[in-house]
């Protein structure tokens, strides 16, 4: 009863096309912003910001960028880690190598440079498709890997082979405490994913959906799959480059290549793959997973052991964090392929049957 939508009457096709046709929807989504922007700044300690908040905010982003090209174009791809990589030292060399970069243009350059990363290694999907685009993406990652850790101008020479960046601020605003890095990250998440959401439901995103649903049957219909190809790896690619950014700048502060190895590109296509590819929604609930899940188990296991008499080590939890890890993926897979998101489209078509289900 109290989510049903019966009287809401649209009277215009602005208001019949808005992202949360539905009066609860938008009211909840104002509430969560506003939980976001004022009640975790004042109620979340320390660690929280540093080990939950900000890490969720960052990968969220990232596994946008993903579900663009996975989810919704349908082009696999095990390069993210690579993209991420690109956007991280791209900026860094952008902020320190210009006078006076403000950070917010450097992280926007990192993405930039990350979306001609992505062009350049997704012009193999305009000929392969499926397992072998696969392994041309992740051509992009062992290449990436190689340049960061051989290539000095990258990491300025430094002789540690590891960069860092400190004293950040925008405006005048210092970006070093918890509460700002987390709002600074806030910020980045809520823009680019209202932007991501409006391009999937536009045209382009419709052509995107057409090739991965069909590629044969879109091209007769008139659509362009390089176009369509292409764009998905540049908007994807600079997503994912700007989240790199934001990764090595504010969660990191310092940072090597191996912060970006192929594990980064597996645990984003994870992401994408427990949140539910195709849904701008579903990248947020499958990071709130994948960062959730491990802090949940150290201190999980440990206590179901000590009722039992039994003491579970430090390396037996990281194992049982990786077991439990992969048969969650493949529950998923099976189960439930559209994963977390589904379940939450299925309970919000219960809550408008209740308390009179069918």
């Amino acid at each position: 009863m109290f989510y049903r939508e019966n009287g809401q009457f649209k009277t215009s096709y602005r208001a019949d096309q808005q992202i949360f046709p539905i009066t609860q929807d938008r009211l909840g989504l104002l509430v969560l912003l506003l939980v976001a922007v004022v009640g975790v700044p004042l109620f979340a300690d320390e660690y929280l910001l540093r080990a939950i908040f900000v890490p969720f905010l960052i990968l969220s982003l990232a596994a946008i960028g993903v579900n663009v090209l996975v989810g919704y174009c349908g082009q696999i791809s095990l390069g993210s880690g690579a993209f991420m990589a690109v956007g991280a030292y791209a900026a860094y060399n952008t902020y320190v190598r210009i006078e006076g970069m403000p950070v917010i243009v450097a992280l926007l350059a990192g993405g930039f440079f990350a979306t001609l990363v992505g062009l350049f290694f997704g012009v193999p999907s305009l000929r392969v498709k499926g397992l072998y685009l696969a392994v041309a993406t992740l051509a992009a990652q062992f290449f990436c890997d190689w340049a960061f850790l051989r290539i000095s101008w990258f990491t300025n020479n430094s002789s540690s082979g590891s960069v860092a960046v400190s004293q950040l601020n925008v405006l005048g605003w210092s970006i070093e405490s918890p509460v700002s890095k987390y709002l600074f990250c806030l910020a980045f998440v809520v823009v680019f994913g209202l932007l991501a959401k409006n391009l999937v439901r536009g045209a382009i995103g419709r052509e995107w959906m057409a090739i991965r649903d069909m590629d044969v049957a879109a091209a007769v219909i008139g659509i362009r799959p390089m176009y369509a190809k292409l764009s998905a790896f540049a908007v994807s690619s600079f997503i994912v480059g700007v989240a790199g950014g934001l990764w090595g700048f504010v969660h990191l502060g310092s940072w090597e290549p191996a912060a970006f190895s192929v594990d980064r590109s597996f645990q984003l296509l994870f992401i994408v793959i427990i949140g539910g590819m195709g849904s701008i929604m579903g990248s947020f609930f499958g990071a709130a997973f994948i960062v959730v899940l491990p802090i949940f188990l150290n201190q999980f296991l440990p206590a179901l052991g000590s009722l039992f008499g039994i003491d579970i080590s430090t390396a037996a939890v990281a194992h049982a964090e990786v077991m439990i890890f992969g048969a969650l993926i493949v529950w998923f897979l099976i189960v439930e392929p559209h994963g977390l998101a589904k379940l939450w489209s299925i309970g919000k078509q219960k809550m408008r049957l209740w308390p009179f289900p069918h």
